[in-house]
């Protein structure tokens, strides 16, 4: 695929400026969508612009992925109906990658169907950093090419602009390959916190060296912010140390319930995340690496 003259981009309710970044691609244009809501809840959608002939590009990002998989699906399987030649799907997040083991019996294993489904009316998917822990990578459970964009050199650039004298300090021993990633390419020393564990309840983390990251500013790193309770006993301990106020660096702005306001409230200097999902901390954007990935894939 290659972003051409008959190419045309769509925006799902919420993913207007994605939409935009990639329609800037040299012969690409945006479309019109329509949707909106019959009174019992259904979905009533329909393309304002023409797709017969045109590669179709979907801009949808998956958070609260109920909301949002219902209608994504109905237009990808619209668009082929109406002809287009090809369907594609930016997703900046990308849903339903949690449950990825049956843990109990009679559980759904709901990272498998939805791609499943997905893949029946689609025809390729980029992303940025899903969550893929057990599975290696998207292609064990997506059928159509996927390609994922790794954040780490953004959040690199963003800390070697913003923040002076940086360390980066990874949450626990499962962050190390992440963190020591981000790290390298920011050229800034990195420590990962160790976990001390005196029983099923008693829990704390410690800095291996403190006096090593005097004078300069602790950044915690993570991939997903969703609770942000690892987070707000990071930035704690990290207090309790004497050291410096730290920035809080995410990918993902899931923030459940009261997570922004409790990192904040915890003593952080700074909470920072990409736009993947729309959120007050988002202060670096994926949509221009995401529009030069689109525009490069063949």
């Amino acid at each position: 695929m290659s972003a051409s003259a008959d190419t045309i981009v769509f925006a799902l309710p919420g993913n207007e400026a994605l939409s935009a970044a990639l329609a800037a691609n040299p012969g690409a244009e945006t479309g019109a969508l329509a949707m909106r809501r019959f009174p019992d809840g259904e979905t009533y959608l329909r393309f304002d612009s023409t797709v017969r002939g045109r590669q179709v590009i979907l801009a949808c990002s998956l958070h609260q992925p109920d909301d949002k998989a219902l209608s994504l699906l109905f237009a990808a399987a619209t668009a082929r109906e109406l002809g287009a030649t090809r369907v594609g799907v930016a997703a900046p997040y990308l849903g339903y990658m949690r449950q990825d083991k049956r843990f109990q019996d009679g559980e759904a294993v709901t990272s498998a169907l939805f791609a499943k489904l997905l893949s029946q009316h689609i025809d390729w998917l980029v992303t940025v950093d899903p969550h893929l822990h057990r599975w290696h990578s998207l292609d064990q459970i997506y059928s159509v090419p996927s390609t994922v964009i790794p954040a780490a050199p953004l959040l690199a650039a963003w800390i070697k602009a913003n923040v002076e004298a940086p360390v980066l300090i990874g949450p626990d021993a499962e962050s190390e390959q992440w963190v020591s990633a981000v790290a390298a390419i920011a050229g800034a020393p990195h420590v990962v916190l160790e976990k001390i564990r005196r029983g099923d309840r008693d829990v704390s983390v410690s800095i291996p060296d403190p006096a090593a990251l005097r004078g300069r500013t602790p950044v915690l790193v993570d991939d997903i912010i969703s609770t942000g309770r690892t987070m707000v006993a990071a930035v704690r301990h990290v207090m309790a140390q004497g050291l410096n106020a730290p920035v809080c660096v995410g990918v993902h702005a899931v923030f459940s319930g009261d997570a922004h306001a409790a990192l904040l409230a915890a003593g952080t200097a700074r909470v920072v995340t990409t736009d993947t999902i729309p959120h007050p901390s988002n202060g670096i954007s994926v949509h221009q690496a995401m529009a030069e990935v689109v525009a490069a894939l063949k």
